[in-house]
């Protein structure tokens, strides 16, 4: 296993720097965050190596696989308000992105995901309970990880950690009779990958001793923002391209996980909506039993082209835009201009 990390280039973890970083202003911002995401990955690599064998292939094996770094870059984006990337502020990133990854190793067991990140599934390779460890590993070391920086870090990881939890116990159980199924989704979203990219906003402003009247618009930001990136990739996820998400497309669906397209569907009442969302339900019933996944190949591909997508979408550049709107207490300059277009971009990615 190699110890050195892996290629950070933005372009390549995103391919979005040219719309990120565009302009004189925000270019110049470019090999700074560059340079901090390569001190990310280098600490990446030297928490994540354990001394048990097991322990050490395991951990690593998400990271290896590649991932687009969004919080370690938003926190480096928003340290640049205060002293810049610290020691403390490169601590603070690498232990969100720790989390991040022990949540995927999580989703992946609960969502019975085939693949993740272009590869085999850790589960898929380890069996469910080394994986489920796994990420009980990964979170105990971004736990220690803040610890080394005080009550007030220790209490950022475990609220994000607590929402993260909360998110996905929803997620599993499901909206309630007195729910409204599309409002509770987006509480959902704003849990589970909201809360994480907000933490990543804050721990960058905070860690490096930014104005403190800006927490409270860069946590709306992260929160909406998040949100328009999930919601996005709930339209992503139907893509008829594995290569686009590393993932069987519809795994989320076939896994009887409900997305916005299939919540936003269920509200029609004409009659080819009703069937197709009838032949969704079906074919996840059936695929609960054993039956092959791919029996519900055509319906999603169906679902892809459908009005609910499209209003998927719509919905995603809503978020981003209140994102956006969000910023408007931050100093005009690079920062601001960086974070809008980054908000952006999370909604023009290719379906």
């Amino acid at each position: 296993m190699t110890s050195s990390a892996p290629s950070t280039r933005i372009a390549s973890k995103l391919g979005l720097s040219d719309r990120i970083f565009a302009g004189p202003r925000s270019r110049r911002l470019l090999s700074t965050v560059e340079a901090g995401l390569e001190r990310v990955d280098a600490a990446l690599v030297r928490e994540l190596a354990m001394a048990d064998s097991l322990a050490n292939a395991t951990s690593r094996y998400l990271y290896d696989a590649g991932g687009k770094r969004v919080r370690p870059m938003l926190a480096l984006l928003t340290c640049q308000l205060g002293d810049g990337a610290t020691d403390k502020v490169i601590d603070g990133a690498t232990a969100l992105e720790m989390t991040h990854l022990g949540s995927l190793y999580h989703d992946d067991v609960m969502d019975a995901a085939d693949k993740r990140r272009g590869v085999p599934a850790a589960h898929e390779v380890w069996g469910n309970n080394i994986a489920i460890l796994t990420g009980d590993l990964l979170f105990s070391r971004a736990s220690q990880i803040m610890a080394r920086h005080g009550e007030a870090a220790i209490r950022l990881q475990a609220d994000t950690f607590e929402r993260l939890v909360i998110g996905q116990m929803h997620e599993t159980t499901g909206a309630q009779d007195d729910d409204d199924p599309v409002e509770f989704y987006l509480r959902v979203l704003a849990d589970k990958t909201g809360s994480l990219i907000s933490a990543a906003a804050r721990t960058g402003l905070t860690f490096s001793n930014g104005p403190a009247e800006l927490e409270g618009a860069l946590t709306v930001f992260g929160e909406k923002v998040g949100v328009a990136f999930q919601l996005l990739d709930d339209v992503i996820d139907l893509s008829a391209d594995p290569d686009e998400t590393g993932k069987v497309p519809g795994t989320d669906l076939r896994a009887g996980v409900p997305t916005m397209p299939y919540l936003l569907l269920a509200q029609r009442s004409d009659t080819s909506a009703t069937a197709l969302r009838e032949r969704i339900d079906d074919g996840v019933a059936q695929i609960a039993d054993g039956a092959d996944p791919e029996l519900l190949d055509d319906a999603l591909a169906e679902l892809r082209d459908h009005e609910s997508t499209q209003a998927t979408l719509d919905l995603a550049h809503r978020w981003s835009a209140e994102s956006i709107d969000a910023l408007a207490p931050l100093p005009d300059g690079a920062v601001r201009d960086a974070l809008t277009r980054f908000a952006r971009a999370v909604v023009d990615r290719s379906r």
